[in-house]
């Protein structure tokens, strides 16, 4: 690892692209004057990309040990739990770890407007049969004008 750039332009340019700035904007926030070929030019650099690089793996290598150390957690809650019997707090431990891995996905529940029920019409068979008419009359006559 190197650490940080010697220029302070340079490292700030790094810093913003490492967070996922697109090269002119964090080119711009970093106190260049805005040219997309200088810009370009900085982002090739090999020092720049060798630093984006570093502090993207810090990054992330800081993002596994947080989810790492919060699974420890939830395993030492859920053994807690069990041992005071308390079976609620475990499951709730357990369903923790298991959304913390991604093992259960988020549930969304839909709703219609103002969050009242989802309004509906039941149609009947002959308005369906003239809707599906109509859609394929507009598409055959798209059809025969491209």
């Amino acid at each position: 690892m190197s650490g940080p750039l010697k220029n302070a332009r340079h490292e700030r340019f790094a810093q913003l692209r490492a967070k996922g700035k697109s090269v002119d904007a964090a080119h711009a926030e970093a106190g260049f004057s805005p040219n997309r070929g200088n810009a370009a030019r900085l982002n090739a650099n090999e020092s720049i990309a060798a630093r984006v690089a570093e502090l993207q793996a810090k990054a992330a290598e800081k993002a596994v040990i947080t989810a790492a150390d919060i699974a420890r957690q939830l395993d030492e809650d859920r053994e807690f739990a069990r041992e005071n019997k308390q079976s609620a707090a475990a499951v709730s431990a357990t369903l923790g770890k298991a959304k913390l891995l991604g093992l259960m996905p988020e549930r969304h529940e839909h709703t219609g407007k103002n969050g009242g029920p989802i309004e509906y019409r039941d149609l009947g068979e002959e308005e369906i049969d003239a809707r599906l008419a109509a859609l394929a009359d507009k598409h055959g006559r798209q059809q025969l004008a491209h």
